[in-house]
């Protein structure tokens, strides 16, 4: 584990040591007070951990949603609360200071034209390193095409994509759950052609991840989603300011996609959301069946299904 480095850096690392050992996913913990530290030791801060400090810290960057300010700022409430702990004199947090919000972000379903147009510009991101715009290629496109989430799109590990069978594994993902994830044919040929190219450019790669960086390593999930933003923009989907499409929306629009489909070919679409969910990893059946009003498409089409089953019970009166 990498060392910290703010005045807060022996408690961090303890306290991410503790909440490692008794069970707790660590993975988003560890990112946001990495974060944190950063940005403790960056303004040269030598007192407590104050309510200002955690504000300023949560509130940092006006491009994240007021839900993940809410949790950076969780993040580090409950830090303090462990520092109290220890040191009566440490200061606690008001859990209620930056409370979160049960209002879902409106999604932004991409078109088939802005995907195309975010999957151009992934192929130029490095003129002189060709091999990681095609690795961005293929990491768009492969949640784009199977709904998977960032994290487990860099999660993988070259044991978990069969190039054979086209199925991928994806293991201890969001809630601890891991899933078999079939791929379309065309996908599986992105990510065998992809495979080639970073076999014979990192020869020499020993880390077990599929998607490695020239550095022979994993692509971290905020990088991914960085580039993804600079995509987004040169693609005229995004302002230099404020929130824009995001990489997770790849995952709403595969399942919107997925829904208008079988609308249209007629199928029982309420019937079809277990298998869905399963597919996308939900754990509740209401995360899925969100997608059902996701867009004015699904919403027409229902509109049609239902006028039609209203004339026809006419008809048969």
């Amino acid at each position: 584990m990498k060392t910290f480095k703010s005045v807060f850096a022996k408690p961090l690392s303890v306290y991410l040591k503790l909440r490692c050992d008794l069970g707790f996913r660590c993975k988003d913990a560890t990112v946001i007070l990495r974060s944190f530290d950063n940005h403790v030791f960056l303004r040269n801060h030598s007192g407590p951990l104050t309510q200002e400090l955690a504000l300023g810290f949560a509130l940092s960057n006006p491009k994240n949603s007021t839900n993940y300010c809410s949790r950076r700022y969780q993040v580090v409430q409950h830090f303090s609360e462990y520092l109290a702990v220890y040191d009566p004199t440490s200061p606690l947090l008001d859990p209620k200071a930056l409370p979160h919000s049960q209002a879902r972000t409106p999604r932004h379903i991409y078109t088939d034209e802005e995907l195309q147009q975010i999957l151009d510009e992934a192929r130029g991101v490095s003129p002189k390193n060709p091999v990681r715009g095609l690795t961005f290629h293929a990491m768009i496109g492969l949640a784009a095409s199977s709904g998977l989430r960032s994290g487990e799109v860099v999660g993988l590990d070259r044991a978990d994509v069969d190039l054979k069978t086209g199925i991928l594994v994806v293991r201890q993902s969001k809630f601890g759950k891991s899933r078999l994830v079939p791929l379309h044919s065309t996908t599986l040929e992105v990510l065998r052609s992809y495979a080639a190219v970073r076999d014979a450019s990192f020869p020499d790669c020993k880390d077990p991840a599929f998607f490695v960086h020239s550095g022979l390593q994993r692509y971290a999930q905020n990088t991914l989603q960085r580039v993804f933003a600079g995509l987004a923009f040169r693609a005229g989907l995004r302002g230099l300011k404020g929130r824009g499409p995001t990489f997770h929306d790849l995952r709403h629009r595969f399942a919107v996609k997925r829904l208008v489909t079988w609308y249209k070919a007629g199928i029982d679409v309420q019937g079809m959301l277990p298998a869905l969910a399963t597919y996308m990893g939900h754990v509740h059946y209401s995360d899925t069946a969100y997608y059902l009003k996701a867009t004015a498409e699904l919403l027409a089409l229902a509109a049609e299904r239902y006028q039609s089953w209203l004339e026809q019970g006419e008809v048969l009166s």
